[in-house]
């Protein structure tokens, strides 16, 4: 009979990490959905980045996303605890999604089904490359053979330090989908600002707005000199289909900074249908 492991990591699909690292690390990923043109996906498996991107260039309507229900995180529970004796459960920001309140009413469905598994549910207060970060510290302490109280207590050292800053290419995506007023778009628009956003413990800041992209690129790289300084870093970058531009963007991370983690994650279809393409930007916290 194999043994089972300390501890198992499950979260949404709004950290966006390839699902080979997903697997390298074994996270089990609960997908949100995702409706576009008449069709239900389930985000990260149903619908490739690339492909989506494609279609919300030339759609004329505009995707829906929802969290998870309840059932999908309990089906996961399910199959985490085979594996593990804890699990610990990391969703997207409360503020942006529904996911955590799903989670915490599967939490409460698995104290009946999964009596004897304890599980652990955290509010990331992140998202995307802040949330996988999170999501992989924990890991390596779950595979370094960590308890859930231990790996809990990784994760929450992380959840108070990483933060996300990125651009958006338009804010026309966050217009329609009613989060910011019409007055800002055409703004951003006739001026052709590239808007820095940050998400910190929950709460989204509009920080600079820089003219052109390239300054917006060097201005990502200067506020996380800011915060971290010469420390070892855990860094993400972040993009939603700009490989070429996150490629650039980690090759000066690289050569400019101590690290410890460097990695690239893409938006998937769920993060990519809010930000629209073209997002770039960073995830980072350090030691």
């Amino acid at each position: 009979m194999r043994l089972k492991a300390k501890t198992a990591i499950v979260s949404d699909s709004a950290l966006s990490l390839p699902r080979d690292v997903a697997g390298e690390y074994g996270l089990y990923i609960v997908p949100m959905k995702l409706t576009f043109q008449g069709r239900t996906y389930l985000d990260g498996y149903d619908l490739e980045p690339s492909e989506f991107y494609r279609l919300l260039r030339t759609s004329d309507s505009l995707p829906v996303t929802s969290a998870p229900d309840p059932g999908s995180f309990l089906e996961v529970f399910s199959r985490a605890s085979d594996n593990a004796e804890g699990i610990l459960c990391l969703t997207v920001a409360s503020r942006l999604s529904a996911s955590y309140q799903s989670a915490k009413v599967a939490l409460e469905m698995a104290k009946e089904s999964l009596p004897n598994t304890p599980i652990t549910l955290l509010d990331s207060g992140s998202a995307a490359g802040g949330q996988a970060l999170i999501a992989l510290e924990s890991a390596g302490a779950a595979l370094r053979g960590h308890d859930l109280e231990h790996v809990t207590q990784a994760a929450q050292r992380v959840i108070q330090k990483v933060r996300v800053i990125a651009f958006l290419d338009t804010l026309f995506y966050l217009w329609k989908g009613g989060r910011v007023p019409k007055v800002a778009l055409w703004a951003t628009s006739i001026i052709k600002m590239k808007p820095i956003m940050e998400l910190f413990q929950g709460e989204v800041h509009l920080i600079e707005r820089p003219r052109t992209r390239s300054h917006a690129v060097g201005r990502l790289i200067d506020i996380m000199h800011k915060h971290v300084g010469k420390a070892d870093l855990h860094v993400a970058v972040m993009h939603a289909d700009d490989i070429v531009g996150a490629e650039e963007l980690k090759e000066n991370i690289a050569s400019d900074f101590h690290y410890k983690e460097l990695i690239i994650s893409e938006f998937t279809p769920v993060m990519g249908a809010h930000t629209g393409p073209g997002l770039l930007g960073l995830a980072f916290w350090s030691e």
